[in-house]
């Protein structure tokens, strides 16, 4: 099989939630976080809480993401929120959700916690900003707060083949420009395609949801490295533009 079929087949929904990770997989409503993995996810949030360094309430810890729901896969990861709400940082909001942005590209990309063979992602999520997951849980409260349904949907794998292809194409096209451009100007530029990626997800999410064409194009992408593949692309291109070759003195 093919690695695009395989990361097709990863977007089926199962017959039931992971039961690795949930007591009573085969009914979400009776559904409960495994106690041990609960207890895991507590500490690692409280690890990662710890590495913002930074005064705030926790409003909630939350499990989002495909493993709260029937579509989990191999390429599934634990997908963390810490609550928060920017009103308290009065003045400093867009200072504060930067910040946490950065901490939450470094801290997942120093740590490789994994919880029964799966990833761990945090991330620090404001809450007046919407949430889309189809399915969604308190790892704090021990408590469904959305709990997922086994909607049918079906996939046309052409279509979902040509939008991922476009954006692989977009994002090389990008990328090799971003070569000829000065540093400013080629971090601007993936900047700007970053953004315009994240804003089709986001668009996807709000129309038709969480199995929308946008988000599973997204996904592909994240899945066959792409996603990747862009951000790393700034501190590559920012290493090799500030370089300087060694002059031979001989």
């Amino acid at each position: 099989m093919s690695s695009t079929q395989k990361i097709i087949n990863s977007f089926y929904l199962q017959d039931e939630l992971n039961p690795d990770i949930w007591d009573s997989p085969d009914d979400a409503k009776s559904a409960k976080l495994k106690k041990e993995i609960r207890e895991r996810l507590l500490k690692v949030a409280q690890i990662y809480i710890d590495y913002l360094d930074t005064d705030f309430f926790v409003h909630d810890i939350i499990f989002i993401g495909s493993l709260v729901g029937y579509n989990w896969s191999e390429f599934s990861d634990f997908d963390i929120h810490i609550l928060y709400d920017s009103n308290e940082f009065e003045g400093e909001v867009e200072l504060h959700k930067e910040l946490f942005r950065l901490k939450k590209t470094v801290f997942n990309a120093a740590h490789d916690i994994r919880i029964k063979g799966f990833e761990t992602e945090l991330y620090a999520q404001d809450i007046n900003e919407p949430e889309e997951s189809a399915g969604s849980y308190s790892i704090l409260n021990d408590e469904w707060i959305r709990i997922p349904e086994k909607n049918s949907f079906k996939i046309d794998k052409k279509i979902l083949k040509q939008k991922a292809q476009q954006w692989m194409d977009i994002i090389d096209g990008v990328l090799e420009n971003a070569e000829d451009e000065d540093l400013e100007d080629a971090i601007s530029l993936v900047k700007k395609y970053r953004e315009k990626l994240r804003k089709y997800r986001t668009c996807g999410l709000k129309k038709e949801g969480e199995f929308s064409y946008e988000n599973l194009v997204f996904k592909f992408l994240r899945r066959n490295g792409y996603i990747n593949k862009l951000e790393n692309f700034k501190n590559e291109i920012a290493d090799k533009k500030l370089s300087l070759e060694q002059e031979n003195f001989e």
